[in-house]
């Protein structure tokens, strides 16, 4: 291998290292995120306003929804004789404008911290949807986009349209175990 292909294949490493670490880059006070492929931000520590430094969230946004209205606008009303007939027809300006018919939200929600990283978690994870009959793809503990789309049919009737799993999704699959310290249950209520 000559000297220039050996510079090139060094720096094409480092590169690759680079982008590798910048996966999960800790900011400030020990905060981590990652950026997942499916748009939505995974943080652990940071979140909604009570967030618990020691669990993650993800933040998931659906834009807001704009429609073209045209609407056509009197700029002359007819003129109408005595006897009621129409001297003149109304005359009228077509109108087109864009409104917001669905305004932009912004939404946290705890995760399961494994759940984008750990193979066996996500295996496990694959194995519940796939009981469930929205996974049918093979047990590969990676979190493509196969299961990103299970996990997104999945929470759907929970109200979360989102490819990152849910704590309640989690919770629901048996892949989570309800924590009462973190509902802030008394041992006394229980």
């Amino acid at each position: 291998m000559s000297r220039a292909t050996g510079d090139m294949t060094a720096k094409w490493i480092f590169a690759a290292g680079l982008m590798a670490m910048t996966g999960c880059v800790s900011s400030g006070a020990g905060l981590s995120h990652l950026v997942d492929r499916d748009g939505a931000i995974v943080t652990r520590g940071e979140g909604p306003d009570d967030a618990r430094p020691e669990a993650c969230y993800a933040q998931d946004v659906t834009p807001a929804t704009i429609e073209t209205v045209t609407e056509q606008v009197m700029i002359q009303p007819p003129q109408i004789g005595a006897d009621g007939t129409v001297r003149a027809p109304a005359i009228f300006r077509t109108e087109t404008r864009q409104a917001i018919v669905q305004e932009r939200r912004e939404i946290w929600f705890e995760t399961p911290c494994e759940a984008e990283t750990n193979p066996d978690f996500i295996a496990a994870l694959q194995r519940a949807l796939g009981a469930r009959g929205v996974y049918s793809g093979p047990i590969t503990g990676q979190m493509d986009m196969r299961t990103r789309r299970a996990v997104r049919v999945f929470q759907e009737p929970q109200g979360l349209n989102s490819g990152v799993l849910s704590l309640a999704a989690a919770r629901i699959l048996g892949l989570a175990v309800w924590d009462p310290d973190a509902a802030g249950i008394r041992d006394d209520a229980i």
